[in-house]
């Protein structure tokens, strides 16, 4: 083996591990809105655990990527330990996939059929129609399909470059040596283990071991501890990712260590025994790409089989392990579903970020129909404490949210995700507006009870029209944000240009007021504030409104549109400005 077959080896690696990141990110994306309902459909049943571990796991072609999310659910309270358990057991048999779509590389024979099966054969196909998706696809989905492709394509071509580099080791003796030492059960599994603690996969582990038995020198005897060494390995991932965590969640990355280490003992005891009893006559003989995945695919499938059953004692183990801490911070719970393992993926932290936007809307509407019954009603200081709390826990959640959405933004986002990560930081901020119009009305209350001012009649019927359409369009607004309901965003914007009419006939009639006697000057500003601060929050439900609205046209140019919509006399559109018009009269 020459310099240039050592280029070649390291080449193929290199491509072999892009690819995979390439097809497993595109999977990923693909998954999208899916991938997140898998995700929360936590049970306590432990096959249906095991049946969703296995599922993600074939989904993304990661199980360090399952796991660490996992992780991440535990610490953030969306799961509890136990039912994590069988979620990492199945993600440890999904990882198997990979391995079956590399051992394709080991199809032999002269038919046209079979020839086709061959990666080198058919791998320059996917690649040409991938890349023509990614050129000439419009859709965010054909973009994505067309990436798997290509990673597909990229980790085969890598795949068969590793395999023609070590191919002239086939005839080294000094290379068929050093793999007879790896027949030693020990020495197996702590290179299984180191080589895939190095590059923190275990599928590419195993398609590096898949490459190598090309040469024919790596026997069962060989593999086999190889092979288990590998899930031990993988687990390097989990437990970094559980540095930093709570209690639970290091238990989890605790389960997943212990897990593949008692799995890795029992079964290769077990093994060993079988073999000095019955003497297996294959364990000399030379493995294939073929008969590393059925090793991989049969050893990890045991493990669960084996293990399953003793879920509790892994636990208790982990437990014992893995002390209770005495000084984990609990505040500001409500936010550790934004937690950073998950921007891993992408969709399940959108989906996070969602929901914790939808209770910032709760509040945000909470305190702006207190302040606008204050005002009404007059002042209650308990009332007005509620609301200043509420606008100081606001200014928390677009804190968190924004800064992690900022994060999120960052990670590789498909279309529609980057569109949504776009709306959700514009919507924090409108929300966020909306509490501190919620204490601008505080201070207009307060100021008017404090004065003991007394509006007109008309003035008072005036500011009633105009409360209750921005009652409405807060709700309206807040209903389709929370169900993403873009029929009923659509009929926010005709309600908020019928908001802005009633702020300059209501500010016309106060000026005709003052030129007749009937109003003062002072009562102007504490009006003049009213209707300022209505007017406001309805132009921040447009700006949500609209934000949604463009997440379905795959853009995020609120301007552009609402200049589009006012111009178009669209009829949907007059017809609903016409029918609020009628009422919200103020004769």
């Amino acid at each position: 083996m020459d310099i240039f077959s050592i280029f070649s080896l390291f080449g193929g690696l290199a491509l072999f591990l892009y690819g995979m990141h390439i097809m497993s990110d595109g999977l990923e994306k693909m998954a999208g809105s899916k991938l997140k309902t898998i995700l929360e459909t936590l049970t306590s049943s432990k096959l249906k655990g095991l049946a969703l571990g296995l599922l993600v796991t074939a989904i993304i072609q990661s199980s360090s990527a399952t796991t660490v999310m996992v992780v991440g659910f535990v610490n953030s309270g969306l799961m509890e330990l136990s039912r994590s358990i069988p979620i990492i057991m199945g993600a440890n048999i999904g990882t198997t996939v990979t391995g079956w779509l590399i051992s394709l590389t080991g199809i032999t024979g002269d038919t046209w059929w079979l020839k086709m099966l061959k990666p080198s054969s058919f791998s320059p196909i996917v690649a040409a129609i991938g890349v023509v998706m990614i050129m000439m696809g419009k859709k965010a989905k054909q973009k994505d399909i067309g990436g798997i492709m290509i990673g597909f394509a990229v980790l085969m071509y890598g795949m068969e470059a590793m395999s023609g580099a070590v191919e002239p080791l086939s005839n080294d003796p000094n290379f068929a040596n050093l793999f007879t030492l790896f027949s030693n059960p020990f020495l197996g599994v702590l290179v299984g283990a180191g080589v895939t603690a190095v590059i923190q996969s275990s599928s590419a582990s195993v398609g590096i071991l898949q490459a190598l038995s090309v040469t024919g020198a790596i026997t069962y005897s060989a593999a086999i501890p190889i092979i288990m060494g590998q899930g031990i390995g993988t687990c390097v991932t989990a437990v970094l990712s559980a540095m930093g965590t709570n209690t639970d969640a290091k238990r989890a990355a605790a389960v997943h260590l212990i897990f593949n280490i008692v799995g890795t003992i029992v079964c290769l005891t077990a093994f060993y025994i079988c073999n000095a009893i019955f003497g297996f006559a294959f364990m000399d003989t030379p493995i294939d790409v073929f008969g590393i995945a059925v090793v991989n695919t049969a050893f990890k499938v045991v493990s669960t089989v084996i293990l399953m059953p003793f879920s509790k004692q892994l636990e208790q183990l982990a437990r014992f392990f893995v002390k209770d801490s005495k000084a984990e911070n609990q505040k500001n719970k409500q936010f550790q579903s934004l937690d950073v393992r998950f921007l891993q993926t992408p969709a399940f932290a959108i989906e996070q970020c969602r929901k914790l936007t939808v209770d910032m809307a709760h509040k945000a509407r909470l305190a702006l129909e207190q302040a606008m019954d204050m005002v009404v009603s007059g002042y209650n200081e308990d009332v007005a404490n509620q609301i200043i709390a509420a606008e100081d826990e606001l200014d928390i959640y677009e804190d968190k949210l924004g800064s992690y959405l900022v994060l999120l933004s960052r990670e590789s986002l498909s279309v529609n995700d980057s569109h949504e990560v776009s709306m959700l930081l514009h919507a924090i901020g409108d929300f966020e507006r909306i509490g501190d119009h919620a204490v601008n009305l505080l201070r207009s209350a307060t100021e008017i009870h404090e004065k003991k001012i007394n509006f007109s009649p008309t003035a008072q019927r005036g500011v009633g029209v105009m409360s209750s359409a921005v009652r409405e369009i807060t709700n309206i607004t807040m209903q389709s944000f929370e169900e993403e309901n873009v029929e009923l965003a659509m009929q926010v914007e005709p309600l908020e240009q019928v908001v802005d009419y009633l702020k300059v006939e209501l500010k016309k009639s106060h000026i005709e007021r003052l030129q007749k006697g009937e109003c003062t000057i002072e009562l102007g500003f504490v009006l003049n504030d009213l209707i300022n601060n209505y007017e406001r929050v309805a132009d921040h439900c447009s700006n949500i409104a609209v934000a949604l609205i463009e997440i379905t046209r795959d853009k995020m140019e609120t301007h552009e549109f609402l200049a589009e919509l006012k111009g178009s006399n669209d009829p949907e559109f007059v017809r609903s400005y016409k029918n609020y018009m009628h009422k919200y009269r103020l004769d």
